[in-house]
């Protein structure tokens, strides 16, 4: 014969009381994942600090490439990550794309790392 044994628990008997602090939803938690995903390639850290440190806080694609000593498809492919992410912009001008930080992205996910 089986039988279930029920536990029952009072607030005594707790070990501590439940925080009362928000917790992260689903839904940040996956933009916060998405964001922080993003900003875990060293080479899109790079990306990110060469587009800063560009003339007018913007660089050229075809500026790009060289400093990381990389193919232009792979460094098409970490800009793709970083503007999917919300941290660069892209604006095309005749055969090229510029990218620039999006305005108060990097303060946005220094929040989402504090706000854990």
């Amino acid at each position: 014969m089986n039988t279930a044994l029920t536990l029952e628990t009072d607030a005594a008997q707790l070990c501590c009381e439940p925080s009362s602090q928000p917790v992260l939803n689903a839904v940040d938690a996956q933009e916060s994942a998405r964001v922080l995903k993003a900003l875990s390639d060293p080479n899109r850290l790079r990306l990110l600090s060469i587009v800063k440190a560009g003339d007018g806080g913007e660089a050229c694609v075809c500026d790009l490439t060289e400093p990381l000593d990389l193919g232009q498809p792979t460094v098409s492919h970490h800009l793709k990550i970083l503007v999917d992410a919300g941290l660069l912009e892209r604006e095309k001008r005749g055969t090229w794309a510029y990218y620039s930080l999006v305005p108060g992205a990097l303060e946005a996910a220094s929040a989402r790392i504090l706000g854990l």
